[in-house]
């Protein structure tokens, strides 16, 4: 999971933030992960600063590293929850999600929090996968395997694989009344995109939380994850290969 998160940035993963990212401001960017985004917010809105939150103690303590690693003074990361976070109201003038409410099993109560620590005139930026609009070429059955016991597993975690697409719905019942929406794709194509993404998930197939949720929850046995495993390897070897994510995007603002 940490490999494939590692690759994100402002440009591939949040695009649709950069007219609205000016020096000065103070960011908050929720469910951070590893920092590359969030470090990559902090260069662009330098001198302002910028705080990553994320669950894991671990995960915060690597995005740490990565900020000193790369001469980034103006980040600061912590753990914390989404639902209670340990600021004032009025806090940030900016707040990020990324990927982020997907995993919620109450988005819009993690939105109305997220709202309450928005300065007025504050913007909440969010951008969520939605796999209903997934597709990959060659249609390979091991994939459609793969993409049958993901939607089951997320489910079965409490999320919505389709959040991309209720994103605005959510805001609106959190209270945001000024809501502007966009989708952007993430595409993986070339030799090397196939390569990062393909044997991440064959890795993740067999050797992550997935794995172990997956035959937890009934969704699929070890011999249909070695399966799923093979159809990854497969796919990311053929230069025929091709892979497209649509994600919902939303700038709001309280």
């Amino acid at each position: 999971m940490l490999r494939s998160h590692t690759w994100r940035t402002v440009l591939n993963s949040a695009a649709y933030l950069i007219p609205h990212l000016t020096p000065g401001l103070r960011v908050l960017d929720v469910g951070c992960g590893p920092g590359t985004i969030t470090v990559d917010l902090a260069r662009r809105v330098s001198p302002g600063t910028v705080t990553g939150v994320d669950a894991s103690a671990e995960i915060v303590a690597r995005a740490a590293g990565l900020a000193v690693d790369e001469g980034v003074p103006n980040v600061a990361f912590q753990v914390g929850d989404v639902y209670a976070l340990d600021f004032a109201d009025d806090s940030f003038d900016l707040v990020h999600a990324h990927q982020v409410l997907q995993h919620l099993a109450n988005p819009v109560a993690a939105l109305k929090e997220l709202r309450r620590v928005l300065k007025p005139g504050g913007i909440l930026a969010a951008r969520d996968v939605d796999y209903g609009g997934v597709a990959w070429y060659p249609k390979l059955p091991g994939l459609q395997s793969w993409m049958t016991a993901y939607r089951a597993v997320h489910y079965w975690n409490g999320g919505d694989p389709d959040a991309g697409r209720a994103l605005k719905a959510w805001a609106r019942l959190a209270g945001f009344d000024a809501v502007t929406s966009s989708a952007s794709i993430w595409c993986f194509a070339t030799d090397a995109e196939r390569d990062w993404w393909g044997e991440s998930w064959a890795l993740r197939a067999t050797e992550s939380d997935f794995a172990a949720h997956a035959i937890e929850s009934g969704a699929a046995e070890l011999s249909d994850l070695r399966t799923i495993a093979a159809a990854w390897h497969q796919w990311a070897g053929d230069p025929d290969g091709w892979f497209g994510m649509p994600h919902g995007e939303i700038i709001a603002v309280k």
